[in-house]
């Protein structure tokens, strides 16, 4: 176990998924997607009846 922990394939994988990770999170919008309040508006009758 340590030999593989230890491995240059393990090495890779974990600062592949670190980069991946900061740069989600650094990367992600700061503003709501567009779809939901969208998708909500259509869904209103504005008062009408049904």
């Amino acid at each position: 176990m340590k030999a593989f922990l230890k491995s240059d394939l393990f090495l890779r994988f974990l600062g592949g998924f670190a980069i991946g990770a900061v740069a989600m999170f650094a990367l992600a919008p700061s503003d709501p997607p567009m779809f939901g309040s969208t998708a909500v508006a259509a869904t209103s009758t504005h008062g009408k009846a049904l």
